[in-house]
């Protein structure tokens, strides 16, 4: 089994593709040992053997499922000497369209994904966190979870939720000595970008995106971002020029962001 030998160790939820992938490249070429984990298998074992197997260890976790997180963490925990310097909670999904053109059962997983999966993980991971001096939490919200995002509902409610979560814990582990931020990505080119009302939907939220001509920025922001949630002073860490010109404008122009928002959404058919 591969073992960390003294190194950092980051948790990765979400880490066989996207921002998760890439923001383990960039903490293992750091000196980090890195912890792998999603529900795509074969995607695992592909960073893993790029990362080098002495580098890291990997499982499969479904983030819903406790008994999944309780297998993960003892896997790293005995990789680690049971430290974790940063669980980093981002596993996420979504699903774009009308409201009321996505499936109850749909908008559900979402739910559990990306909210019950961020408290599952920190239930979970807290044990070894509170072994690890200066240890912190990096939860993946979105600038969804900043203003309110049309035909993006109940994943915009989720990261909200996600950041609500954040700045709570931030204050109430305070006393453990554990920092809680977050990651608030713009669009990023990622898989999830490919999100449609329902699992292989033909209408994709990147197709939308690309005729608005919207800003999409490669992972390596996101994953750059992440190393500053890991490490700076603030709560909360835009990724991208137009995710900070959104948190600005939610702010102090919020009547002139609605009128830009409702402008740029398509007609129902």
């Amino acid at each position: 089994m591969s073992a960390a030998n003294g190194r950092k160790s980051i948790f990765v939820t979400g880490a066989a593709s996207g921002i998760g992938a890439e923001t383990a490249r960039l903490f293992q070429s750091r000196g980090w040992f890195c912890g792998l984990y999603d529900i795509d298998e074969t995607g695992l074992s592909e960073i893993a053997r790029e990362l080098g197997e002495e580098n890291c260890h990997s499982a499969r976790l479904d983030v819903t499922r406790r008994d999944d997180w309780k297998a993960a963490i003892t896997g790293f925990g005995e990789a680690t000497g049971g430290k974790m310097n940063v669980l980093f909670n981002n596993a996420g999904i979504g699903r774009h369209g009308w409201f009321e053109d996505i499936p109850p059962e749909e908008s559900d997983l979402v739910i559990d994904v990306n909210v019950k999966g961020v408290v599952n993980g920190v239930y979970a991971a807290l044990p070894l966190l509170r072994e690890t001096e200066n240890a912190r939490i990096v939860n993946t919200a979105s600038t969804a979870g900043v203003v309110g995002s049309p035909r993006l509902a109940v994943y915009s409610a989720t990261k909200f939720a996600v950041r609500g979560l954040t700045e709570a814990l931030d204050v109430e582990l305070s006393g453990l000595g554990i920092r809680c931020t977050s990651l608030m990505p713009w669009f990023i080119d990622t898989p999830i970008l490919d999100m449609g009302t329902t699992e292989g939907s033909n209408v994709k939220m990147a197709d939308e995106i690309r005729e608005q001509g919207q800003d999409v920025y490669p992972v390596s922001v996101a994953a750059e971002t992440a190393w500053d949630a890991a490490h700076g002073k603030d709560v909360h860490y835009m990724a991208g020029k137009r995710a900070k010109q959104a948190r600005f404008a939610a702010r102090f122009m919020p009547g002139r962001m609605k009128k830009q928002i409702l402008q740029g959404l398509p007609k129902r058919d």
